[in-house]
């Protein structure tokens, strides 16, 4: 039997359903508070500025990788949230949100608040370091910045 190829979702806040949604919270929980221990406000109130979108990948209507991107101030998108479920890691979702998320933000510039151990797998994207190392929940971040391409 061949791997199934997760499936591509993109949507603004306003047309996701209630059970995705929720299953959208529930792998950044998952992953970001339970696996990584990171107590903080994880509903941030981003997530339904009209300006969001959200990508993820789904397996069975499932999500097994999901990220978001913001509209920041100043014509600046900004990719956050980027998360792969365990069971789903090596598998290239990581990337392949990555290559779909830059399409949608086209030529604006974009930031991103790296762990610092992602830094390289970002750098593939032409992301570089554009601020000093940071500590926040315990993890070492690095921002990052890709400037606007022509």
């Amino acid at each position: 039997m061949l791997p199934r190829t997760p499936v591509l979702r993109v949507s603004p806040f306003a047309d996701l359903d209630t059970r995705t949604f929720h299953d959208l919270l529930k792998l950044r929980i998952d992953v970001f508070v339970v696996e990584q221990a990171c107590a903080y406000p994880e509903l941030d109130g981003r997530d339904v500025e009209p300006g969001t979108r959200h990508l993820w990948l789904a397996e069975d209507g499932v999500p097994v990788a999901y990220l978001r991107i913001l509209a920041d101030p100043g014509g600046v998108e900004r990719i956050g949230r980027v998360v792969v479920a365990p069971a789903a890691r090596g598998g290239g979702h990581a990337g392949r949100l990555m290559t779909e998320a830059l399409a949608v933000v086209g030529h604006r510039p974009c930031v991103l608040e790296a762990q610092s151990h992602l830094v390289g797998f970002y750098a593939r994207y032409g992301f570089s370091a554009s601020g000093p190392e940071y500590v926040e929940d315990g993890i070492p971040h690095t921002p990052m910045r890709r400037e606007a391409t022509s």
